[in-house]
């Protein structure tokens, strides 16, 4: 593996990871690594791990999670989906399965194999999105996700922490108003600061 501060030929990493078979023997649905990196990305979208539609897909948030994402940050599809532009990196890059009532946590084999390699491309960074309690602590350390995002205004301009864009954030906004009032616009004008 590269030092931390070297970015290995991107072409070479995309393939390992693409060949990546850690965690095969526990994936329900076999490996299919999914993220979008450049190393000219200015935003860095860090989430939790693909769903089944998205493994399926290959397409990082090509389900309902991604549309309200997308409009939370007052992004299009083309917009979001220019690599060259937004980089989306999850914590596990393939589907992890099902715990309980939703998808089981990322595959703690995958962000030590490949996460400080996949960062070391990503040199024109702006603006971090960490998406739902997973990037948050990976990068904050332990916490309260709805804490966090609270004290949004404490990371900015670099990092906004954000729920997962679920079904079930509808109803945990309901519960806290002040995520619509005050968090996305302070979302929208952070991104559109980062893309400019």
């Amino acid at each position: 593996m590269p030092a931390l501060h070297e970015a290995e030929p991107i072409d070479d990493l995309l393939a390992g990871i693409a060949a990546c078979r850690a965690c095969s023997h526990v994936l329900p649905l076999g490996p299919r690594p999914v993220l979008q990196i450049s190393p000219t990305a200015r935003i860095l979208v860090a989430s939790q791990a693909p769903g089944t539609k998205v493994h399926h897909s290959g397409v990082p948030f090509a389900d309902a999670s991604g549309d309200r994402l997308r409009e939370w940050m007052g992004v299009a599809r083309e917009e979001f989906y220019d690599a060259s532009r937004v980089a989306i990196v999850p914590m596990g890059l393939c589907y992890p399965g099902r715990k309980g009532g939703g998808d089981a946590p990322p595959r703690p084999e995958c962000a030590p194999l490949w996460r400080a390699r996949i960062m070391a491309q990503l040199r024109q960074l702006r603006l971090t999105l960490l998406i739902g309690s997973y990037a948050q602590v990976e990068r904050l350390g332990r916490g309260a996700m709805t804490e966090r995002v609270r004290a949004f205004r404490d990371h900015l301009p670099e990092v906004l922490p954000l729920p997962h864009p679920s079904w079930r954030s509808q109803v945990w906004m309901k519960r806290n108003p002040w995520f619509e009032a005050e968090v996305l616009p302070a979302l929208r004008s952070a991104v559109r600061e980062a893309l400019a």
